[in-house]
């Protein structure tokens, strides 16, 4: 009788290209959000343990708790230009450490996204990717499995594919599936002058946008004396 596999590696794994990675790299996360209909951020609680701004294509990988067989796997498959994506469900255990993500920097990879806890702050600042966690935790995980790498997982409240795009800064992370990239990028160019235009008039010294008086005006507003 053949036992259930401990790890499933996917060795073939869609990237975005080069193209829309560029076409993403270096817009606000907040402008990407906007662009996908308000939406596309993964929970506040996945917030910069060390923080920087990057884009690059998703490197999923899936885990359970307690266990970093899968994500150490991950390396053997990574690419330059990978943003690293561990779904590790919640517990009170680190995931990764500085040594695995200082390798994951050597592979390539640009940053590193989980749900669960890491490891090793002041070697993690030292490794100098950004790294978007649920928190710090000394405890240490085991690597027994089970796992996948390079398959849709669930993090934040987003699922993120093969082939989707992951970028992030201080105010969090965001995905791009790859089905709406070229949608997003065709929205950016309206979206980051409608911004210009707003921070023109807060460095003008205006107190209220210009559609609010003619919105406060609608028969929808009660004012109480």
């Amino acid at each position: 009788m053949t036992s259930d596999p401990v790890l499933k590696i996917h060795r073939e794994i869609r990237r975005a290209s080069d193209a829309d990675i560029e076409s993403l790299k270096g817009t606000p996360t907040g402008f990407v959000c906007d662009a996908m209909g308000r939406a596309g951020a993964m929970h506040r609680h996945i917030a910069p343990i060390v923080a920087g701004s990057f884009c690059g294509t998703a490197l999923t990988v899936r885990t359970v708790p307690r266990d970093n067989l899968a994500p150490w796997a991950a390396l053997s498959v990574a690419k330059p230009g990978d943003v690293l994506v561990v779904a590790a469900g919640s517990d009170d255990v680190s995931v990764m450490g500085d040594v695995l993500i200082g390798m994951a920097r050597n592979a390539g990879i640009v940053a590193v996204v989980t749900d669960g806890l890491v490891r090793d702050i002041a070697g993690l600042e030292a490794v100098g990717i950004p790294v978007l966690a649920r928190g710090l935790s000394p405890n240490s995980p085991f690597k027994n499995g089970p796992g996948e790498v390079g398959g849709s997982v669930s993090i934040g409240g987003v699922v993120v594919s093969p082939g989707d795009v992951v970028l992030g800064d201080r105010d969090g992370a965001v995905v791009v599936p790859a089905s709406r990239i070229r949608e997003v990028t065709g929205k950016l160019d309206a979206i980051k002058a409608k911004e210009r235009k707003m921070e023109s008039a807060v460095e003008s010294g205006d107190t209220a946008p210009d559609w609010l008086a003619s919105r406060l005006d609608g028969g929808d507003v009660i004012y109480v004396d």
